[in-house]
């Protein structure tokens, strides 16, 4: 079975909000019970890379990355106009319209609510949450709306490509934008660790599973592995709820508040994808994909990118956390909104 097909959304998925609001409430007593346990977790650097955390988020990552078959580039052909409104979307419109929501918020209009010191990396965070395109859970939204399983792998076989090229040129550029100090030999390194070096690794287990074993092997694997990515993602959760405990009892509003942008970026650009689709008279079974790829965020790589560039404690982690807590509610509510709307959007193609 490929990724592509695989089942519809796990009772996991559906209610990851309701573990992340767990993981603040299981975060924040961790930090009142065990602050030199904490402690001692933060102070695991190397180069700037906590290891602690480092495990835990190529825990989250290889098994998403085994998922991708980039041998699908090869259909990208047969799905072009699709293929091109997801990349203008994903790559020229939405970390760009994250920036500008970002700064309107945070920066402008929620800024009396907000410590002013904190302000630059929560806009930093959403930066970076809208950076990367998601990966695995777009299988489980395409599903969900019966889009094309052909166009949707091939859309994230190739976005995972593009991100080895443009994830760090864009947040630069962003972050330089926003007047936030860029420490660049930390964002490179995020992408090697996070990003080249994964993909090298999962696509030759991959590779090896499927010549030794078949399509079974793999499903096997992740089996396998799909607890211990969760458990790792939890794990991640708790830690960043810990670490950032003190900030969130004295200023619960901040994730409110963080929150907002989020919302209307989903919005923004999923109805952006779906409404260029209908204007390129695109199919709606890849134009339902389209949005939901557009709108989506790879949030585990945006955690991991937070925390080696600002740090365990900061604000900007805490910005792509926000991004967890929302992201399976909002996406649901995508996918409801384009089955709804399947009779409006084929008429236009008749």
């Amino acid at each position: 079975m490929s990724a592509a097909e695989k089942p519809a959304i796990s009772f996991f998925e559906r209610y990851l909000s309701l573990w992340v609001a767990l993981c603040i409430v299981a975060g924040i007593a961790l930090g009142a019970a065990a602050p030199g346990a904490l402690r001692s977790i933060a102070a695991a650097e190397l180069a700037h890379v906590n290891l602690v955390v480092a495990v835990l988020i190529w825990l989250m990552i290889v098994p998403m990355l085994l998922k991708i078959d980039f041998g699908a580039l090869g259909s990208v052909r047969r799905h072009w106009r699709g293929v091109g409104v997801t990349l203008f979307v994903n790559w020229a419109v939405k970390p760009f319209s994250m920036a500008a929501l970002g700064t309107f918020f945070l920066g402008w209009l929620f800024a009396p609510l907000l410590p002013a010191d904190e302000i630059p990396s929560y806009i930093a965070g959403l930066i970076l949450l809208a950076a990367a395109p998601c990966t695995a859970m777009v299988f489980v939204w395409s599903n969900l709306c019966r889009g094309d399983p052909g166009y949707t792998l091939s859309q994230v076989a190739l976005n995972d490509v593009l991100m080895l090229i443009l994830f760090a040129p864009i947040v630069a550029l962003l972050l330089g934008v926003a007047s936030i100090t860029v420490p660049w030999d930390t964002l490179l390194l995020s992408v090697l660790l996070y990003i080249l070096v994964p993909v090298i690794v999962a696509q030759m287990i991959r590779r090896a599973l499927l010549r030794s074993g078949g399509q079974g092997a793999l499903d096997r694997l992740l089996a396998t592995l799909g607890p211990i990515s969760l458990a790792a993602l939890l794990a991640t959760l708790v830690l960043l709820f810990g670490f950032q405990g003190e900030q969130i009892l004295a200023r619960p509003l901040v994730i409110a508040l963080i929150a907002v942008p989020i919302l209307f970026q989903v919005y923004f650009n999923a109805g952006l994808a779906y409404w260029l689709s209908r204007r390129f008279r695109v199919a709606w079974c890849v134009a339902a994909p389209a949005a939901l790829i557009g709108a989506s965020n790879f949030f585990e790589l945006a955690v991991a990118a937070a925390i080696s560039l600002f740090g365990l404690h900061s604000g900007a982690a805490l910005a792509t956390v926000v991004g967890v807590l929302v992201e399976v509610p909002v996406m649901l509510s995508v996918v409801a909104i384009v089955t709804r709307t399947k009779g409006w959007y084929e008429r236009a193609l008749a």
